[in-house]
């Protein structure tokens, strides 16, 4: 019997092994707004959220606690009656996991797409090191034979 953890890790970011179970998610898990999780490059990454309809004022993007929150509230803007909704303009909050020392570089709203940017910086103290390996050399101590007069006679 084997079991499924990727729904578990859905909202992981900067988790390397983990990026590729996100498209064998279930889509009926709450999937608004909808978002890609994309790798840039060896440290880099990108969310990105379609947000029609959203203003940069009507978003807030945080981090704590190694989470990336990200929030949208129209408020009440009805203008008009509407025949057909079909674009969706409710609340959101999108919450993502981010693995440590992840950063938020920036964020930028480009034609109805909030990309969010970030970037793994490990800090020197914890990247790996490679400890050089030295032999301790003794004063080396070495026991000669000796002649046979130079042995101690038992008396």
């Amino acid at each position: 019997m084997t079991y499924d953890f990727a729904p578990l890790f859905r909202t992981a970011v900067g988790f390397d092994r983990l990026a590729r179970l996100v498209d064998t998610l279930p889509q009926d898990i709450a999937s608004y707004p909808p978002y890609n999780i994309e790798k840039t490059g060896e440290d880099t990454y990108r969310v990105s959220l379609a947000v029609a309809g959203f203003a940069p004022e009507n978003i807030e993007i945080t981090v704590k606690d190694n989470a990336l929150v990200v929030s949208g509230n129209l408020g009440d803007e009805t203008k008009g009656e509407f025949l057909h909704r079909g674009i969706a303009s409710r609340a959101f909050q999108r919450r993502f996991v981010l693995a440590e020392h992840m950063v938020v570089d920036g964020a930028e709203l480009v034609n109805g797409l909030l990309n969010v940017c970030l970037r793994r910086v490990v800090p020197e103290s914890a990247k790996p090191r490679r400890i050089e390996i030295t032999t301790a050399q003794h004063g080396a101590r070495s026991i000669e034979a000796g002649t046979q007069s130079e042995l101690p006679h038992a008396a």
